[in-house]
This record gives C-alpha cells, sequence and structure tokens, in this order.
C-alpha cells in the first residue's frame, strides 16, 4: 500500500474521542514505539538511505509501483465486500492496464490515464460493516493499529505478494522489499516531525484512517469509538 505524505498540520489536530478512549495502553504503546524507533534508527533507516542511494530515482519509482499494484487485489475484493461496484472496476481497470500495459506492473500506467487508486482495505470494511475500532496498539516492528484494523491487516493475509509464494527465500525477499520500500518512502516525511514523535505519528494514522473510512468526507461520528 502507498505511504501517503505526511500532513505536518496533523499534529496539531485534536482527535475528536478523548486520547484515553482512544489509546488506553499509552504507557505500554511508547515503549514498543521506543522499540520500533531503535530498530528504525539501527536498521531500516540505514538500509533506506542506501537503498535510495543506490537505486536511480525512476527504478525506485518502479518498484513502488510495483508493489502498488499488487495491493489493487485487495483493493478490488474489499469493494466488493463493500458493495462498491465502481471502485472494484476501477481495481481491476488499474490492475489490468497496470499489469500488461505497465510491464507488469512497474509503471503506472492507470494513473496516467486518470484512473488513479482507490485504497480499500479489510478495516474499512470491517469498519463500514459496523465494528468498533478497539484500542489504538503498537505492534513491534509492524507499528501502531488500531485493533479493528489489526484484525484486518491478518485477514488480508492471502492477498499480499508472499502468501502464495512456496519459495522461503523469495517470499522473504518479497518481505524485505516491502519493508525497505515503504521505509525509503518515509524519510523525507520523518523530516517534517516535530515535538513527541509518538503522538504525532499516533494522531497522524488516526486523522488518516478516519479520512479512508468516511471516503474522504468527514464523518458525522468518530467511527474509532466503539458503541
Amino acid at each position: 500500500q502507498t505511504v501517503q505524505p505526511v500532513d505536518p498540520d496533523m499534529a496539531e489536530r485534536k482527535l475528536d474521542a478523548p486520547p484515553g478512549e482512544v489509546d488506553p495502553y499509552e504507557d505500554w504503546n511508547r515503549k514498543v514505539y521506543a522499540f520500533n524507533e531503535t530498530i528504525d534508527n539501527w536498521f531500516l533507516r540505514p538500509v533506506a538511505k542506501g537503498y535510495r542511494t543506490v537505486m536511480p530515482g525512476f527504478a525506485d519509482r518502479a518498484v513502488t509501483n510495483f508493489f502498488n499494484n499488487l495491493t489493487e487485489i485487495r483493493n478490488f475484493a474489499n469493494s466488493i465486500f463493500q458493495l462498491k461496484g465502481e471502485s472494484a472496476v476501477v481495481a481491476a481497470g488499474r490492475f489490468t492496464y497496470n499489469t500488461v500495459f505497465g510491464l507488469g506492473g512497474l509503471i503506472d500506467v492507470a494513473t496516467m490515464f486518470d484512473l488513479p487508486e482507490r485504497p480499500e482495505d479489510f478495516g474499512q470494511t470491517f469498519a463500514k460493516w459496523g465494528f468498533g475500532s478497539g484500542p489504538y496498539i503498537v505492534v513491534p516492528i509492524l507499528g501502531g493499529y488500531t485493533m479493528r484494523d489489526g484484525i484486518g491487516d491478518i485477514a488480508a493475509l492471502p492477498t499480499s505478494p508472499g502468501y502464495w509464494v512456496q519459495d522461503s527465500d523469495v517470499k522473504l525477499g518479497l518481505m524485505i522489499g516491502v519493508t525497505v520500500d515503504r521505509s525509503a518512502q518515509l524519510l523525507e516525511a520523518r523530516k517534517l516531525v516535530n515535538g513527541d514523535k509518538y503522538l504525532f505519528v499516533r494522531d497522524a494514522y488516526l486523522q488518516r484512517r478516519r479520512h479512508l473510512i468516511a471516503d474522504g468526507e468527514a464523518p458525522e461520528e468518530d467511527p474509532f469509538l466503539n458503541d
């Protein structure tokens, strides 16, 4: 999935729900976040910087396009589950165009033809079905999720690039490739983070999830609260 640019004003916005309700395990989450930051600083970020140094811009973009194209399978499935016929057609069209005419997804031909991605995942589907978000939890290595989104990611495993690959070396290579590519995309965004990094990352994540679940419209009620 494409890593979206971080809005520098997002950290100053207040969540509709009180922090204690959204993040009841904040003390524990901060400890795990600090652990993840250590892994990021000592491993992922140096690897991502090296990757950006040796990879020409067009090749870097091609790798990102390739992994993004594979997520259209997930977008298509969740569009169907949410009864979004138009979004399902867009996902199927993007995957077809980019795979056939974009050299297996290395070139984002669909966006050039004014057919932008419509991200849909199982977390959004569960929200549409009425499931509450549950608490915000930071997972070692993987980062922060609401409980609903974490379960959604588990449900999405069959749509991930490496799930059906039998060769363990190829599977590991795909996992590393996705992780490094996403870390490289975040290099510039990290420069925008000021003040309390944990709060910035948490609030940016929750705001973006609200935006996606509401299809870009401001929801009347905060979908991150359980009923």
